[in-house]
């Protein structure tokens, strides 16, 4: 299908993203989407000179519906702003006349090394930004060497991904109701040859993310979530008049860990008290997150939150952060407060939008070029150099 065809098949005859059966498809039909423009060609990418261009012309290509359902936080989008905002409140202190000879990027998390400390956190639905969707992102992350977390909520099941993956790919799950449906996907994505599984525990229910619900969102025909077949519990959807989160457990991440082979981390935790809690219960990471602000509103954001986590878990574990980071400047600050490493969703989303693999191999050289700038413009040639000095008091 050709892109053209295939973003016009967003505005007709579509499923909504809600409620799943036991094929894994969704069952709403929804008013017609505008389609999109073409995406850029390799060449013409070099002209998006950092992450906001990028953002800007994804607009550009994707239905408005699409847009929103990406860049869409939850309520009156607190959290979405500030997640952005307090990366730029914070300030950096440079250094000169440093030894900066054999300036690298290169770092270790959990065993496996990397170009970069940047990885791609898992969205889902990469087919309603581009028909090769997490194909795509897959082959991109592979030009660049990154590690891809793949999301439950794919569009492409584990082992497509894995057969054209030439970097490491993690999994993302969402624990369900039905236990052994959740355990043997584990089993199934273990197989396959993911290096580590992200366990998403900030999320029982969405929170109220009115902006994508003015705009909804749909599936075009014969796309689906093939990590979903065979589960026929509804997703947690609240009514005005009930609201019934899902239900997940400490108990639940020490059964995962019982027979989970690969590194275990928590994405969604907030909160230091959590994170203590997390790594008793057998977790191998921990992952500051607020879900992209796509939860629950008005909470701080994971900027903020990082260094008390940090300090909470006192080196036992890698601590990992996502949400709001744009600049290469954003990605050290992190890492200046205790981060391992980071985590980006809607820039190679967008990247992903605006020109397939390429786009999203673009996204993560141009944070690679800004992170090594500003390493060198605070005196820090390797990734271990980077600590709490190079933040301005």
């Amino acid at each position: 299908m050709t892109r053209k065809k295939f973003i016009t098949t967003l505005g007709a005859g579509g499923v909504a993203l809600g409620a799943l059966n036991a094929t894994g498809e969704t069952k709403r039909i929804l008013p017609e989407t505008k389609p999109a423009a073409a995406p850029l060609s390799p060449l013409v990418l070099a002209d998006l000179l950092n992450l906001d261009d990028v953002e800007a012309y994804a607009r550009t290509v994707l239905p408005a519906a699409v847009y929103e359902f990406v860049a869409s936080g939850a309520a009156d989008e607190l959290t979405l702003r500030w997640n952005r905002e307090k990366y730029h409140e914070i300030r950096l202190q440079q250094s000169v006349l440093r030894d900066l000879a054999g300036l690298d990027c290169a770092t270790t998390l959990l065993g496996q090394k990397m170009p970069t400390p940047i990885l791609l956190a898992p969205t889902a639905s990469q087919m309603l930004s581009h028909p090769e969707g997490e194909l795509a992102t897959a082959r991109g992350a592979g030009v660049f060497g990154a590690t891809m977390v793949l999301s439950a909520g794919s569009n492409v099941a584990i082992e497509e991904v894995m057969a054209v993956a030439s970097a490491p790919v993690w999994f993302q799950l969402y624990v369900s109701k039905d236990r052994a449906h959740s355990k043997a996907l584990v089993e199934r994505v273990q197989a396959a040859g993911v290096k580590a599984l992200c366990v998403t525990v900030d999320s029982p229910l969405d929170g109220p993310r009115n902006r994508q619900m003015r705009t909804p969102v749909k599936l075009p025909p014969g796309v689906h979530h093939p990590h979903y077949v065979g589960i026929r519990e509804r997703i947690p959807a609240p009514t005005l008049d009930r609201v019934e989160p899902a239900n997940l457990l400490w108990r639940d991440i020490e059964w995962l860990r019982s027979f989970t082979r690969v590194p275990l981390l928590l994405k969604g935790v907030m909160n230091p008290a959590d994170a203590i809690i997390g790594l008793q219960a057998g977790a191998d990471g921990i992952i500051v997150s607020n879900h992209g602000a796509r939860c629950l509103d008005t909470q701080p954001a994971s900027i903020e939150a990082l260094p008390r986590v940090v300090d909470a878990v006192a080196g036992r574990a890698p601590v990992l952060v996502d949400g709001g980071i744009r600049r290469g400047t954003d990605v050290l600050k992190a890492l200046a407060l205790g981060a391992t490493a980071v985590l980006i969703g809607r820039p190679y989303v967008y990247g992903l939008a605006s020109g397939g693999a390429e786009g999203v191999a673009h996204v993560l050289k141009l944070l690679r070029q800004e992170l090594w700038m500003a390493m060198a413009l605070t005196g820090c040639p390797t990734i271990t150099a980077i600590d709490r000095k190079v933040i301005w008091k």
